[in-house]
């Protein structure tokens, strides 16, 4: 998605879509989941010899020296765990409704165009992100997430709530504005008032989202950018003003005082853009080859990154850039290297791994929308974000088919699946 003033990012967990989740009964968003048998013994018997009567002495009658012994009892198998709810509501979903709940699609924040709608009630579209810019105020705005909203249904979704998610970050990135909203600050103006006071003006920019029907925020932003000299060469982040500082101490108490205001006022933050954006020049947006040739797998500036996962986040958004010290091959939503080694194992992330725009950036050019979206999930990620709705009838189309004939590939979209569903069920 856009990182510059011009497009909006996503992203959206909280523990309330999960009582949604429960009213609605159905299951799926980033996108989690046997009896042992015990072996029975042989009884071993032993047998006397056979005695033979000596001539002189009457017959004796031969009676077995050993009886048989009982054969231990088994042990009973133990049962098998029942299926959870989650994987009860997984199991109710079509594998096109499955799929569907990995895919974030936009909708103008002024009022849904209709790709977006056919992505919703076609193509069962799970979540949504209101992209552009609105100055409409409170009102509007949940009107327009009130009609992405009523499209759920059992034939949709299978009746599982949207994530709706925005941009909200402040100073060039905010869509939404007017009336009800207050106007943010850059997070580098965040940062200037500490971290104790950032958490409670977040909380009632949280609450101002929550208001209008949103619970995802796709921020904050924790690239360290290198330096305030070089900040305004970073196109996608100093030049705006979107930093927290210009060291990774500093990028994490803030950052996640953020993300904490957020979490206080039920809207679920989405950390970005792991592994960081803040050593490049161009924009993945309006750039291709955009490369990091500095960051390594343990790198002090992903510690931000590692603060919010042990504090609970729940998404976790991937840039789109290459990192060269890591996996030079690929960029960084197509890396088994970034999403899983350094997401899951390293860091321990259980929640959403959630794309930048692959369907509109710059970066992506190189792929079609079908090899955008099953290089993706092949690689490891929960939940594409897509800024062009005209993207998702492909990109759909494509992942189904996989997972029909390719029974790993199908084991990596119900995985993401149950990841989506879990989150949703505030899990």
């Amino acid at each position: 998605m856009r990182n510059s003033p011009s497009i909006a990012s996503i992203s959206v967990s909280i523990a309330t879509a999960g009582v949604l989740l429960v009213t609605a009964s159905g299951c799926s968003s980033r996108p989690s989941n046997s009896g042992q048998a015990s072996a029975e013994g042989t009884p071993s018997v032993s047998s006397s010899p056979t005695t033979t009567p000596s001539p002189s002495s009457p017959p004796a009658t031969t009676t077995p020296s050993a009886v048989p012994s009982r054969p231990p009892s088994a042990a009973p198998a133990p049962a098998p765990n029942p299926p959870s709810a989650v994987e009860k509501q997984l199991a109710a979903l079509s594998l096109e409704q499955r799929v569907g709940q990995l895919f974030m699609v936009a909708a103008k924040a002024t009022g849904a165009e209709p790709g977006t709608m056919e992505a919703l009630t076609k193509y069962h579209a799970g979540n949504v992100y209101l992209s552009g810019r609105s100055k409409a105020g409170t009102a509007p705005t949940a009107a327009v997430v009130s009609s992405l909203t009523g499209t759920v249904s059992a034939a949709t979704t299978g009746g599982l709530p949207l994530f709706v998610a925005t941009d909200q970050e402040g100073g060039y990135v905010q869509v939404l504005s007017g009336p009800g909203f207050s106007t943010i600050p850059t997070a580098l103006v965040q940062a200037s008032s500490g971290a104790a006071k950032l958490r409670t003006d977040a909380a009632t920019w949280g609450k101002e989202l929550r208001s209008v029907g949103v619970n995802v925020n796709l921020a904050p932003v924790l690239d360290t950018v290198t330096s305030p000299e070089f900040a305004p060469s970073n196109a996608p982040i100093g030049h705006f003003q979107r930093e927290y500082g210009y060291d990774p101490a500093n990028v994490s108490l803030l950052g996640n005082a953020f993300a904490n205001g957020m979490k206080d006022a039920g809207v679920a933050p989405v950390v970005k853009h792991f592994p960081g954006l803040g050593r490049v020049v161009p924009n993945t947006d309006v750039s291709s080859s955009v490369r990091d040739t500095a960051t390594t797998r343990e790198d002090p500036a992903l510690e931000p990154f590692r603060a919010a996962i042990k504090a609970g986040t729940q998404w976790v958004m991937v840039s789109n850039a290459y990192y060269d010290k890591i996996d030079p091959a690929n960029i960084a939503p197509f890396s088994p290297t970034i999403m899983d080694t350094m997401l899951r194992d390293d860091a321990g992330f259980k929640g959403i791994v959630l794309s930048d725009d692959l369907c509109s950036a710059a970066q992506l050019t190189a792929w079609s929308d079908a090899d955008r979206a099953l290089n993706f999930f092949g690689a490891g990620g929960t939940m594409l974000v897509c800024a062009d709705p005209t993207s998702i009838p492909a990109m759909h189309q494509a992942v189904v088919q996989k997972a029909t004939a390719d029974p790993a590939f199908r084991a990596k979209v119900d995985a993401a699946a149950l990841t989506v569903l879990r989150v949703k069920a505030g899990q």
